[in-house]
Order: C-alpha cells, then structure tokens, then sequence
C-alpha cells in the first residue's frame, strides 16, 4: 500500500467517524518552544488548553513534523526520520478512552478493501499507563487483546505531557510484532526494534505542574473537559504494510538512495558505513525541501542553522560515498516528485526550494576545500612536531569555527597516516551540546495564560466591521488592567476593553493596528493599540481621556480617517511592491514577512545575493506603472480550494481559516491572500519610493519604501537637496553627480600631492636630525619628537633616512608623533648597534611603558603606540640610560 494511499485511508475512516478533516499546519508555528511543529497536536494546543473553544468536536489531520534533536543519529537506526507525516484524531470533550481505541483498532485491523489497513490482530500489542486499570480493560474489551499482550509501562513511556505546565494525562500505545527473525520475544518491554510502535493514544485528562524531566512533575488535577489527542506514524505503519524492512526502503523514501546509487556508484545494502551515509542523504532531502518549502531559509541560528546543518550533512554525506559534483538539485528533485502528490506545493514551489538548496551547497563545497586547506596545514604542524594525533581542540574548531565534518577531518587524517583524538572531540561537542540545552530549556516557557480572557473568549469573535466602515457602534464586552478582569475604568486609567463589534483593525499581516477613539455616554477613550488574542478577539489598548467606563456600556468606534487612509496605501504599496519584485525577479522571489504603516512599508523576500541598483530601479518603475495604470482592487471570501485556483500566494508560517479572504489588484497582478484594509484603486496608493534593499539573514533580502504623502516628501527632500548643491557648484541639477565625482577626483590628486610633500619635508629633515645625535660612548643616538607636521605614517620613511644618515657607525634612532591624544614611535637601529646587542623590537620594553605604549618588531625596525603623551620626556630619558649602561 502507497503512503499516500495510507494518509488517505486515514482521514477518510475518520471522516466516517465524524470527525473534520484538517489541512496539515505550516512547519513553522509562533510557538516560543518550537522551532518546528514536532507533533500532530501541536495545531489544537489552545483548543486543548482551553484558550479557545474547538470549532469542532472531532477532527483529523496529517500533519507535517520535524524532529532535529538528534540529527547525528539519523541514519544509525532505521527507525527514526527528521521529517515525519503523524496522522492523528482528535476529540475536544466528546468521546474519551473507549471510543478511542475503537476507532484505531478498526482501521488498524479492518481489511483492506473495507478501507482497514488489514493488520493481523494476532500481532499487534498494546501498552498502558502503570495504573490505568480502565484502558487496560477496554483493550480487552473492545480490541479482545488477551492480557498477556497487554504491558504496563511507568510514566516516562507511558505518561504524556508538553514539558511544561499545562494539559497532560497517561498514554496507550499500539505496537506491531515483526516476528522472531527481528529479535526476542516478550512484547515492547523486551525488544522495541521487533515490536514497532505505531500509534500513541494518549488520553488527556489532568493538569501538571512545574518539573524538571519526562517524568518528574505534580498533577494538579483533572482538566475540566476530557481530551483525546492520538498519532499514527505514517512512516512506519508505510514500511510495514509495503513489507520492507524500515523506513528508509519505502516508496518515498526509497527512490531518493536509489538516485545517491547511481551518482556513487556505490550499492546500498552492501556496506554498513555507507548505509548510513544514503540514508542521511534520503532523510535529510525530504526534510530540507519540506522546510524550504514552508519559508525557511539557511542561515546562522534559529531555524535556519538547522536547515543549513541539514543540507550541509547531504554534501558531506555525499563527499563521503564518493560523490564529488553538485547533486543537490537532482536530489530535491526526487523529493518533489515523490512527495507532491501530498504536498502540491512543492510543484509549485520548486523553483525557489532548487534555488535555495543548491546555493547553500555551492557555498559549503567552497567551505570545504577552505577546510581542506586549514586541515593540511594542522596535519603538517603535527609531523613537524613529531606527533601523529591531531588535537580534539584542533578537529573541533575545524568542525564549530570553519563548519569542516568531524567525519571527513577522521577521513583525511587516516588517508595521511594520522589519527584525531576522537575523546577529545567528544568531550567538546558535549559540552557544547549541554550549553545548547541549558539556553534551550531556559528559554522554554508555558503557554501565554489567556484565562483573563476565557470568558470573553467564550462568548464569540469579534465581529469586525472596519472594511467597509469607520465607525460602529458596539458595547463593551470586558475591561482589563494588567491582565486582570476589572470591569471598571476611570480617568487616566490605562486599560484593555474588549468590544463585540469594532471598526478599528487589530495589528495583523503586516498591518499597524488603527489610531482612532472610543467614545459612549460620557466617557472618551484614546486608541493606544489593538491586538488580536487567539485570533478569535478583538482586544483595543486605550487610555481613559474622560469619564468613566462600565463594561455593558454602549460605546462608538471611531478610526482616525487619516491614519486609515495611510494605512490602506501602506498595506497595497506593499502588494504592489511584492507583484513588482515577481516581475522583475521571477517567481520564486517570495514574500516572508511584511510590515506596513501609514506612508511607509517593508517587505522581506527569499533571495540570494543584493539587487543592483538597475534592478531596485526597475522593481520601483514596475510598482509606479501599477499605480498609474488605476488598477482595480477586488476581494475575494471563497474557500482554500479556489483561492489556491485564482493562483493566491500565501505568507509562509501563517495559518488560515478554513474561508478565506483574497485580494486582487489588477486581475493577475497582485493576488493574495489577505486579512488588511486597501485601497480601491491602485492610483490611490499614490507614489512609492524605494528607501534601500539590504540583507536581514541568509537568503532573505530587505526593502523598504514610502508611500503616498510619505514618499512625496521624500522626493522633495531629494529634490532641495539636489537643487541646493547644484546652486553651490553653479551647475544645472542634471550635472551635480558628474560635478561632485570630479571634486572628488580633485580631491584626492589634491591629497596624494600633499602626502608627497609631506614625504618630502620629512626627508628633508633627516639630514638636521642626524646631525644633531647625541654621542652616548660610542654609539650616536637620535631620540626626539619629530618635526612640526610629520604625521605617523611619516615616521618609518623619516625614522628610515636619519638611520642611513648616520652610517656605518652604532646608532639609535627614536622618534615619536602626537596626533588626538595618542602617541607613535618607530624606533629603529644601525647594523652596528645591533651587532653590539641593541635591537630595535627589545627597546620598546625599555621607552614604551612610559608612554603607555605598545609596539613590536625585528630587530631593525619596530614601531607602534602609547596612549600617554605626557610620559614622552620620560621615555627619552629613560631610553638614553639604558643605551648608555650599554655603550
């Protein structure tokens, strides 16, 4: 059976059952403990907290998961993937323990042409909580498991939380039996390669407290709704029913080792090392494209560090079997081909995901010859020191400071007759791994606590009227102050108010929330901020200006017309901008993040490497044409389905309804999926003026313009600015640029020649300054500040003459500059002084404590700096007594 077949299979027997089918969240959630979604559950954590009522009582989904915890075992078992499908159902206070183990065991062992999976009952196993009395019957009951294939496990196998405070309760696994020839007898407890887990029920039912590991917490209590949240691992229930031995040998997985074969050379199967280098590649391909697909981009920390990490191990594991040439675009073609019919958009999306994993392994494979190089150079200090172990200190800043593989640096040391001290690498790494976990776990924390809101919550959306209108009469639902139900607000107040119908738009996509008043009987409030809370409520942010506030009160929203104005041009500038970047730059040029406000916008887009300035040109002239041309702007409600027919991009990591609302300027244009206000027209956005294009990470450009108003006083700015030098050079404005790089170019020339002639004046002193050395015993000994306008960079040229001046005989040349509050000195000695022992690089010592100097050097010439001007008597004196204790 396909897998894709199996993931249909899924949602269909639960649909059956009632439940809702869910489309699969981005990979990328705003959760502060996840870089990634890792679980099925993870979508319906408010619903399960209670945040926020369900929209369903029953749903499913398969949803997409990625687990990096690990990643340098990936490939050692055959179990384990970074990226996995979890199908999963779930019930918020509907059915409980019974029902859910009937519904899995129905599809698990139902044949297979009544829509079942057509397991052997006779080899599945299931596992309880220690305690759990109740599911240990109903296995019995429902499934007609016999006891003996029913273990009781303890809290750290069987018990399920979040890691952190919050819902939690004991967990029902079911296991599969591979038979003798996979290992012993005596069900999960005895052999967890033989008996595969395959799904997890876990049966949420009470609320833990603080802890500090998987099974060392306080129950708090019962939830106040029962809760099912159940996983299937589609993986392995896949290398099951197509009879292969794990993971990494079905369908979609398979073909990709079958493509690292062929570039090779190299058989899977025949070699336990390299098996682990092809199933690296096959892991890590699928898992890289799922990321870039989803928006992120390699970079140095975050998310992006882990795809960076992913994609490099491909280029080394690919090193390792041999694999010299680039192969990562034939690779994530694979990829694409075998996963899409699940995912269309990596179809869709596939220029971009080829663009980006082919530049981060352009980039590496230079990295790796730099390594290369660093390497030889550490192999050949170590022959030259007679050894043949290269340092764990030396292998690990290959591997952290210059990203050089451990593996390949192991490699290359055995093929030059040396070995690495692998210990020391390790202990290292571990130490490095546990400051990783430290700040990870101190960074975890609970869930935003929205019990203040429940209620409100409970009582339904706000509604929000503010496309179509700027004011609205509504009555406040709720009034807050610092997180605590008040009901209550007087004069000064500064509170949160809750309203059931609003006019005023809450910070989201990108856009500023509105500037406006709420006004009622009385009483006048100041907009400070709007925000959404679980993206159900309206939640306004307002200052008490006059009279008092009662929740039930019957109250106006009024949005500053201005300030909405500006904020709808913002909003379209924006989209126009994006449609623009398309244009010039092609299709895979693709928003990741925004911000817009009245007459200035940002927008951050997938690119690699800066855009000329031709190009920035354009990408303005394109934007302005659309704005000229009066596009007309249309919006949209329509489902997931059409609007991905009419070709509406998506903001990567957001999620949406169910029904969503698409904004189209100029028909194929501009067309978007959008929550903002807009303009009607594109002409009402006014000019758009691109501020500057930068960099804000790997992969991820920068622009910034304004807009409307905000852009014509930008212009004019420019314009006073150009008109004003142009009436100083007394040139036509067309001329200022060519006018002001021959300045420069006169400037410079102007420069050199002053350099020369200061050059020259320094020269020319040397003769006085030589003929004026002091005679210390025999040696001649010129120790002095240099002459007036003699700059720092003067001094060697000058130190350099008056040592030539002074001949064949024993001399000392020092001389020192002031310039801002800091000292130079060259000091500088004949071959004669040197011959009696005097040598320029050891006189610092004596001279530049004084000075508070610094400096070093051969033995003919050193020179450096002192921060002390006042000690320079002091340094000459005590230079003149060291040479005469040696003359």
């Amino acid at each position: 059976m396909q897998t894709h077949e199996i993931r249909q299979r899924f949602l269909d027997h639960f649909t059956a059952a009632g439940h809702t089918p869910v489309p699969s969240a981005s990979l990328i959630l705003d959760d502060p403990n996840l870089l990634f979604v890792n679980a099925g559950m993870v979508q319906f954590v408010p619903y399960f907290l209670g945040q926020v009522p369900a929209p369903w009582a029953r749903a499913a989904s398969v949803q997409k998961c990625v687990r990096t915890g690990d990643i340098e075992n990936v490939g050692i078992t055959t179990r384990h993937n970074t990226f996995f499908q979890m199908a999963g159902n779930f019930s918020f206070g509907d059915y409980f323990k019974r029902e859910a183990i009937g519904h899995a065991w129905s599809l698990l062992t139902d044949p297979v042409d009544e829509g079942g999976y057509g397991f052997d009952p006779q080899r599945l196993w299931a596992t309880v909580y220690t305690d759990d009395d109740e599911a240990h019957r109903l296995w019995q009951d429902v499934a007609g498991l016999p006891p003996e294939r029913i273990q009781r496990r303890g809290m750290a196998d069987n018990y399920w939380s979040m890691g952190i405070p919050g819902p939690c309760g004991p967990c029902s696994e079911i296991y599969y039996d591979r038979g003798p020839e996979h290992g012993v007898e005596g069900g999960p407890e005895a052999d967890e390669d033989r008996y595969i887990e395959i799904w997890n029920l876990v049966f949420m039912q009470n609320e833990r407290g603080a802890g500090t590991s998987k099974d060392d917490f306080e129950i708090l209590g019962p939830l106040p709704r029962q809760n099912i949240d159940t996983g299937m691992g589609v993986e392995r229930v896949a290398f099951l029913l197509q009879g292969v031995d794990n993971v990494y040998e079905t369908d979609l997985v398979r073909p990709v080792i079958t493509l690292a074969e062929r570039l090779s050379g190299r058989a899977y199967g025949r070699d336990s090392t390299d098996d682990v280098r092809f199933r690296v590649i096959a892991d890590h391909a699928r898992t890289g494209v799922l990321l870039i697909a989803d928006g992120v981009t390699p970079g140095n920390d975050g998310r992006g560090y882990v795809l960076r990490r992913l994609l490099r191990r491909i280029v080394r594991s690919a090193r390792l079997l041999g694999i010299t040439a680039p192969s990562m675009a034939e690779l994530v073609a694979v990829v694409r081909d075998t996963m899409s019919t699940s995912y269309p958009e990596l179809t869709s999306e596939f220029a971009r995901i080829e663009r980006i994993a082919v530049g981060e392994e352009t980039a590496f494979l230079r990295t790796l010859e730099a390594g290369s190089t660093l390497f030889d150079t550490a192999a050949e200090q170590v022959r030259a020191a007679g050894a043949s172990v290269i340092a764990g200190d030396r292998a690990f800043a290959l591997h952290d400071t210059y990203g050089f593989p451990i593996d390949l640096t192991l490699e290359m040391a055995a093929e030059a007759g040396l070995t690495v001290d692998e210990p020391g690498f390790c202990a290292l790494m571990s130490e490095q791994r546990a400051r990783a976990k430290a700040d990870a776990q101190k960074n975890k924390t609970a869930h935003g606590d929205l019990s203040a809101y429940t209620e409100l919550l409970a009582a339904g959306p706000t509604e929000f009227t503010g496309y179509t209108e700027l004011e609205t009469e509504g009555r406040v639902l709720g009034v807050l102050a610092d997180g605590v139900r008040t009901r209550r607000a007087s004069e000064g107040d500064v509170v949160e108010v809750v309203l059931d119908r609003t006019s005023l738009y809450a910070e989201s996509g990108g856009q500023d929330s509105d500037a406006g008043r709420i006004t009622g009987d009385g009483v006048d409030l100041e907009v400070l901020d709007v925000q959404k809370v679980a993206k159900r409520i309206w939640v306004h942010r307002v200052r008490v200006v006059a009279g008092e506030l009662a929740e039930g009160a019957a109250v106006v929203s009024r949005v500053d017309p201005q300030w909405r104005a500006g904020a709808r041009q913002g909003h379209s500038g924006t989209h126009l901008v994006h449609a623009a970047l398309r244009h010039v730059l092609g299709p895979t040029a693709l928003q990741s993040g925004s911000y817009n406000k009245p007459g200035y916008l940002r927008l951050d887009f997938a690119w690699q490497g800066g855009l000329s300035a031709a190009t920035r040109s354009e990408v303005e002239e394109v934007t302005n044409r659309a704005v000229r041309d009066d596009l007309p702007v249309r919006v949209v409600h329509t489902d997931m389905a059409g609007a991905q027919q009419m070709g509406a991009l998506a903001l990567f990591g957001e999620t949406y309804d169910t029904d969503v609302r698409v904004v189209e300027i100029g028909g194929p244009f501009s067309v978007e999926l959008c929550g903002g206000t807009h303009v009607q027209h594109s002409s009402q956005v006014g000019p758009v003026t691109l501020l500057g294009e930068s960099s804000v990470g790997s992969g991820v450009r920068r622009v910034e313009a304004y807009v409307g108003l905000d852009a014509y006083r930008y212009l004019a700015r420019e314009r006073a600015l150009v008109q004003g030098l142009a009436a100083t050079l007394k040139v036509p404005d067309d001329e200022v640029p060519a006018r002001v790089e021959a300045l420069l170019e006169r400037l410079k020339e102007a420069e050199r020649e002053l350099e020369q002639t200061r050059a020259a004046a320094a020269v020319a002193s040397a003769g006085t300054l030589a003929a004026g050395a002091e005679k210390v015993g025999d040696l001649l000994l010129v120790a002095t500040t240099a002459p007036a306008g003699v700059t720092g960079g003067d001094l060697r040229t000058l130190a350099t003459e008056v040592r030539g001046k002074l001949g064949q005989q024993p001399g000392v040349v020092l001389l020192l500059a002031v310039s801002d509050g800091k000292v130079s000195f060259v000091v500088a000695t004949t071959a004669a002084a040197r011959e009696a022992g005097l040598r320029a690089g050891d006189l610092v010592a004596v001279f530049g404590p004084s000075i508070g100097g610094r400096g070093g050097g051969k033995p003919d010439m050193a020179q450096g700096g002192g921060t002390e001007p006042d000690g320079i008597p002091a340094a000459l004196a005590a230079l003149r007594a060291h040479v005469g204790q040696r003359a």
